[in-house]
């Protein structure tokens, strides 16, 4: 017989978190399942680097930041290539650009959690315009220190008592009664046998498919499907419950739009197979292709537009890419993305934050070259060629062509900035305009410099992380059909639910929605689930 629950939530991570806050403020028995162990409570979100999203922020308005909701939405619309006719997707984003200090900002803060001063500037656009305005707030402690701020909040919330979390419960099916969900069955891991639990509200917070790259693969946008692709995200992240909903009537969309990165090594102490970093890719470095030519016309750097370097990373002929630099650049611009390979914020450690900042992370620097296996090193360039042909077990670089390419490159610095007519050296410029950006960016680095050597080559391939479609919900986060109906009993919050709808960022995301948006569905969907208990 069924054990009888009143809600159940499928997975701990962040969205699944903020449920189960919500309806223990108004004593709700909840039980939450997830198919990992509690050193994965909070999920991606855990090991995220806590970037969030907000609309007229107090450390905006601090900064002299003009922002309001039109400029926002105007942007939002135009990144995510979001058409009229994208009724859904638009109607969240103008939910989540409403609701993002309310909902969102005020909440967190309710919580203990606080943000930097200084606002970053991400995602600005390209060919598509993207943030006007600076909006990524980074969490005090990364994503590391918001999970546990939640998690401590669960932990000594006065109606503890009626909160079960169950780990290692892989949940593979929804129990449907009528058309009216009553439950959920699947496969206790630690006790080795099945399971099978009756509720009254089921809540699906599973996260995307970004850790299954059959999945990945499976819902390729681009023609070119690259022979390696990291994955940044977690194997449980495989749609089992994408499947499950779908069983029962729940619509799927935009499964194809996918948040990667084009950045990725291989992580160098991995938790499983094909394991990746997603690096935050130094702008002062030369990215080339496998042969070692410069990738152009247009040059890619970080910063404007992540899906049009994916976009140009997986159009080349082989499955991996270059970054050519040197140490003195490495040192100041060369980071990971995540909470992991960001001590001194996620252990809130202020000294150790502003050492960095001020004069690099030689720290990082070399735990990638020493313990990583895309990174070559070499005190000239003729060697640091050997080093990555070596590296790929074949003759790929063309000697000439990246000599000629770096050449160009140093000349057009040591010309002046009165001279300088190279794209990444404007961008550079502009770049360095904003402070947030200055302290972190070189100021026109040579690359082929004998005071700034050793010489560097990072090897980079396309990395999986989150899933920008998934289930898709109407404003309340309740689980629709393919008519478009509600399906009683069933709610999706988070990446399961494509942060919102199914997909509300369209084709590109602003950034810092994607926490942001984990918060506010989950809280939409215990708002209703508590009008329908």
């Amino acid at each position: 017989m069924a054990e009888q629950k009143k809600v159940l939530i499928v997975g701990a991570g962040l969205a699944g978190l903020v449920v189960a806050l919500d309806l223990l403020d108004r004593r709700v028995p909840v039980c939450l399942l997830d198919r990992n162990g509690p050193e994965r409570l909070g999920g991606l979100a855990a090991e995220s680097f806590g970037g969030i999203f907000f609309v007229g922020s107090p450390q905006q308005k601090r900064m002299g930041i003009k922002d309001h909701e039109e400029l926002a939405l105007k942007d939002w619309f135009s990144f995510g290539e979001l058409g009229p006719e994208e009724h859904l997707a638009r109607q969240w984003a103008e939910m989540y650009v409403h609701c993002s200090i309310e909902k969102i900002y005020r909440w967190l803060h309710k919580y203990g959690v606080r943000f930097f001063p200084v606002v970053h500037w991400v995602e600005r656009g390209l060919h598509f315009p993207g943030n006007s305005v600076p909006r990524f707030h980074m969490v005090w402690g990364t994503g590391h220190g918001l999970i546990q701020a939640l998690s401590k909040r669960l932990e000594v919330h006065p109606n503890r008592n009626v909160l079960e979390i169950k780990y290692h419960h892989r949940v593979e099916q929804l129990l449907v009664e009528g058309k009216k969900v009553q439950g959920v069955r699947g496969f206790d891991e630690h006790a080795n046998r099945p399971f099978e639990f009756e509720a009254e509200q089921v809540v699906v917070a599973s996260g995307g498919i970004g850790g299954s790259i059959q999945e990945v693969r499976r819902n390729w946008c681009w023609k070119r499907i690259p022979p390696t692709i990291l994955n940044g995200s977690h194997p449980s992240a495989d749609g089992t419950m994408h499947r499950a909903v779908q069983s029962v009537g729940g619509k799927l969309s935009h499964l194809q739009r996918m948040w990667m990165y084009a950045a990725g090594i291989h992580h160098p102490r991995p938790a499983f197979e094909g394991h990746g970093l997603s690096l935050v890719p130094p702008k002062s470095a030369l990215w080339v292709d496998a042969t070692g030519r410069r990738i152009g016309p247009q040059p890619l750097v970080t910063g404007f537009d992540t899906r049009f370097l994916v976009e140009q990373v997986c159009h080349q002929e082989y499955g991996h890419t270059w970054q050519v630099l040197n140490t003195k650049i490495a040192r100041k611009e060369l980071a990971v993305s995540g909470s992991e390979f960001n001590q001194s914020i996620r252990d809130k450690n202020l000294f150790g934050f502003l050492k960095n900042v001020l004069f690099g992370n030689p720290n990082l620097v070399r735990d990638l070259t020493e313990n990583g296996k895309d990174i070559v090193v070499a005190d000239d360039l003729g060697s640091l060629i050997q080093k990555m042909n070596r590296l790929v077990g074949e003759d790929l670089i063309d000697g000439r062509q990246l000599r000629e390419d770096i050449s160009r490159y140093d000349q057009q610095i040591r010309r002046g900035q009165t001279f300088h007519n190279d794209e990444q050296l404007r961008r550079i410029a502009h770049l360095r305009q904003y402070r947030g950006d200055r302290v972190r960016t070189c100021k026109f680095q040579p690359i082929d410099d004998p005071a700034a050597r050793p010489l560097m080559a990072i090897r980079l391939f396309p990395l999986s992380r989150k899933t920008l479609g998934g289930i898709q919900t109407d404003l309340k986060s309740r689980v629709l059909d393919e008519q478009g109906q509600a399906i009683p009993g069933l709610f999706a919050v988070g990446e399961a639910a494509g942060f919102g709808g199914g997909g509300m960022h369209g084709i590109r995301a602003l950034e810092g929605t994607f926490l942001g948006s984990c918060i506010l569905t989950g809280r939409l969907a215990a708002e209703t689930v508590l009008e329908e208990l």
